[in-house]
């Protein structure tokens, strides 16, 4: 039903439809805000008869700072949550893999997810939460998922992220990550990093990745397969505002916190036509074939360079390949890459 230019929602939805919409809110919400929350939270109790839990758990974090670079802490419990399964019907997300892919268990795998989207809930539902295809296929391996480092130093959201079984995108963390030795471990990467949330625009697929080979350099020096991986759907989700003058205050926040403030348009809890939380609209999340890489200590650039053109080359292949499967009007669809 339109009323005054607004779609408003259906009175009778059935319940399991609430829930998604609720699961997709929270999820976009608790990392938006949640750190600002978090922080709101501590001040205001410093002020209250329970002061001292702010500073028990202040030393904590101080205590508990590395985690994020050793490993993390996941927590099945949380990995299990009704949530993820929520969140995942309600956009929903799925997952592609190229025929026949087959993963060594004795080895640690680099994944590297592209776009990265406002928030990428893509590579987090199809390939690191408890209740994915993936996880059925490959139940031997653990997967974590790298984000910034700063996540971890907002007070509550961190436990959150942990429990999830993120880490430190840093290289101390990634070469912690797969350089164990009884293999199986996959490490799920955003190579765009914040720099991608600037390209998020409906239908526009721009890849950050010409001047990335950070994670090319971590792959060669642990022997660790990279494997593309490309989100369909991720940037439909949500429309980015852009202000003129905004952009100088998105880079200082990029700079030096880590993340970019985006001013973004989806839908209500009883309307579709704005608000906050993302639209409905199918996620699939494509895994192409693992990149074999010899373990060198120290590559040479050319080697880095080497291995780098070879990655772009299999994630422009795999983009030509399943946009025709999964995007509209595929022969009008171009990939850009920065």
């Amino acid at each position: 039903m339109k009323l005054v230019g607004i779609e408003f929602a259906p009175l009778c939805v059935p319940m399991h439809r609430r829930y998604e919409v609720l699961a997709g809110a929270g999820a976009f919400l608790s990392f938006a805000i949640g750190g600002f929350l978090g922080l709101f939270i501590c001040l205001y109790l410093l002020f209250t008869p329970l002061w001292f839990l702010v500073l028990l758990y202040l030393a904590w974090m101080y205590l508990d700072r590395h985690t994020c670079e050793n490993g993390g802490r996941t927590s099945l419990w949380v990995l299990n949550w009704r949530w993820w399964y929520h969140l995942k019907n309600y956009f929903p997300v799925d997952l592609d893999c190229v025929p026949g892919l087959a993963l060594n268990a004795k080895l640690n795998y680099l994944f590297c997810c592209f776009p990265h989207g406002v928030l990428p809930v893509g590579p987090f539902n199809a390939l690191a939460s408890g209740c994915n295809k993936f996880h059925q296929s490959y139940p031997e391996f653990i997967v974590k998922t790298a984000v910034v480092p700063q996540l971890f130093l907002q007070p509550f959201l961190r436990e959150l992220a942990l429990g999830m079984g993120m880490i430190s995108c840093s290289a101390n963390s990634l070469n912690y990550e797969l350089s164990r030795p009884e293999g199986g471990h996959i490490v799920t990467l955003m190579p765009g990093g914040a720099m991608e949330v600037y390209n998020v625009q409906p239908g526009k697929y721009k890849f950050v990745v010409k001047n990335r080979k950070g994670f090319v350099k971590v792959a060669l020096r642990n022997g660790s397969p990279l494997v593309p991986v490309i989100s369909f759907g991720e940037i439909d989700v949500l429309d980015q505002i852009e202000i003129s003058g905004l952009r100088k205050y998105q880079e200082f926040f990029r700079k030096y916190l880590g993340f970019v403030p985006v001013i973004f348009n989806g839908r209500g809890f009883f309307q579709y036509s704005f608000g906050v939380i993302p639209r409905r609209k199918p996620i699939t999340t494509v895994v192409g074939a693992p990149i074999e890489v010899s373990k060198t200590e120290n590559p040479t650039n050319e080697q880095v360079k080497e291995l780098h053109d070879k990655f772009v080359q299999a994630l422009v292949a795999l983009f030509e390949e399943y946009k025709h499967k999964y995007l509209l009007n595929p022969e009008e669809q171009q990939l850009e890459l920065q």
